[in-house]
């Protein structure tokens, strides 16, 4: 396709002929030529919005964005409707790229009960990969939002599932044939299946529902730095004990090959909580199928802090991630 905005025949073609699933709140949808959504929302009900792009990987770039935008909503204890699209193509990029994005999206908005409302799509030469921003649209009842900024002194801090695997999945999936020279094949496929794990809305339906105080998905930056970000949005300190941090093999073993530390690897598919009773929110994501574990506790002050054995070492503000050293 030539450098512009997408042709309307293409549009129809690969992009409109791909979205189906529908909800009752929108009222007005995508079309050729609207460039607005408008949705109906209850008199109790309020709004609630994110915004994301992709730029980490090509592979997989539709499913991931619009997971990525589910778990933001999710985080705030609200329930996603649908997501505006901006598409930006490598000049010369060919139209079954674009239909495939598109197929992947509508795909991954069905299985969150998304609602894909509208976009842009454009062939440009200021990108020389597929990049993707979604803006997301989800609606929570008035006083029920969950925000990063809830932890409190003395609360516990949670985690669901494992540091890093999305990043884990991301070096299998675009260093494949590599990691399969220094690995077994099993090993590095494992890996790459780390891709069913990245929701973390299951885990946000079971948290609202146990007296989660906080939630922050584990995005960019890594564990290290989302909890970061929770402690100065709560103003609190931290205690976090790095050996309660759950990791898998494949992560610690991948990382170890690439030279990157996995606590501030792009970790998609982990919830951070805190809770004034961790124990049983981990006993109810449990129950649920969710693997959750305690590392540590926010306290008073500012100081954050990992520990290791007798080890302790001051938390720092977010860095690059970890991912940016090997893509």
């Amino acid at each position: 396709m030539k450098i512009g905005k997408v042709p309307e025949n293409v549009l129809k073609r690969s992009v409109m002929k791909q979205l189906h699933y529908k909800r009752d709140e929108v009222v007005l949808g995508p079309g050729i030529g609207e460039d607005c959504a408008a949705l109906a929302l209850a008199e109790d009900e309020i709004l609630v919005m994110s915004t994301d792009p992709i730029t980490g990987t090509a592979k997989d770039i539709g499913k991931i964005a619009i997971q990525i935008t589910a778990n933001d909503l999710a985080s705030a204890g609200a329930e996603p409707i649908g997501v505006m699209l901006t598409i930006l193509l490598p000049d010369g990029t060919r139209e079954i790229a674009l239909k495939r994005i598109m197929e992947q999206m509508e795909c991954a908005c069905r299985e969150a009960k998304m609602q894909i409302l509208g976009g842009h799509t454009e062939v440009t030469a200021v990108v020389n990969q597929p990049v993707v921003n979604v803006a997301g649209v989800a609606k929570a009842k008035k006083g029920s939002l969950i925000s990063t900024a809830g932890a409190r002194a003395g609360m516990d801090i949670v985690v669901s599932k494992w540091v890093g695997i999305e990043g884990t999945m991301i070096f299998a999936k675009e260093k494949e044939a590599e990691l399969k020279e220094h690995f077994p094949a099993d090993f590095v496929d494992t890996a790459i299946g780390f891709d069913r794990y990245l929701s973390v809305v299951p885990e946000a339906a079971v948290a609202t529902q146990s007296s989660v105080a906080a939630m922050h998905d584990v995005t960019e930056g890594g564990l290290f730095g989302a909890l970061w970000e929770m402690a100065e949005a709560s103003g609190v300190g931290l205690e976090i004990d790095l050996k309660k941090i759950p990791i898998r093999q494949e992560t610690v073993e991948i990382c170890e090959y690439f030279d990157v530390n996995p606590y501030g690897l792009i970790s998609s598919g982990m919830m951070l909580m805190a809770s004034a009773d961790g124990n049983a929110l981990v006993l109810a994501l449990q129950e649920a199928g969710i693997p959750a574990t305690v590392i540590g506790k926010a306290t008073e002050g500012n100081d954050r802090v990992i520990i290791r054995d007798e080890e302790r070492r001051f938390l720092e503000p977010p860095k690059t991630d970890e991912l940016y050293k090997v893509l």
